[in-house]
């Protein structure tokens, strides 16, 4: 029985949080905590990862780059709100990927969304071109605006 318990917490621990490649989480509430605890900005990428042309093209153009990987690492939590049609994602975070792009009112992909520790937006942006050091300006310019 115990064991039984200790497994069932244990699955229900690990479902609504995990992390997925380079340090994206998939839920804004762990990641409200490491952002106050770091004092860091929270990026929000609303993707259909498997599907979306444009989200696939933001990975691979900034995402998946070492400059914004950097940038990243020092100033930002990301967590991939991920619609996709071929990957099963756990019916929780399914859940809540539909509840916040209910609450950001997002109504395309990509959609990025910055936003404080606090789940306050700074600013909503989405595919840029110029690859990953210009997204980077771009994300530094919002932030800036964001503060004023």
């Amino acid at each position: 029985m115990k064991l039984l318990f200790a497994l069932t917490l244990f699955c229900l621990l690990s479902i609504p949080v995990f992390a997925a490649d380079d340090g994206w989480l998939n839920n804004l509430d762990a990641a409200q905590k490491i952002a106050a605890k770091e004092n860091k900005v929270i990026l929000m990428d609303f993707a259909g990862s498997d599907w979306c042309g444009w989200c696939i093209k933001l990975d691979k153009e900034v995402f998946s780059q070492q400059a914004f990987k950097d940038y990243a690492k020092d100033n930002l939590v990301m967590v991939l709100v991920d619609f996709p049609r071929e990957k099963q994602l756990p019916d929780a975070v399914k859940a809540a990927n539909d509840k916040l792009a209910a609450k950001y009112e997002v109504e395309g992909f990509p959609t990025v969304i910055l936003v404080d520790s606090k789940g306050k937006v700074i600013a909503k942006t989405g595919y840029k071109e110029g690859g990953a050091a210009a997204y980077v300006d771009h994300i530094k310019k919002l932030l800036a605006k964001g503060k004023k």
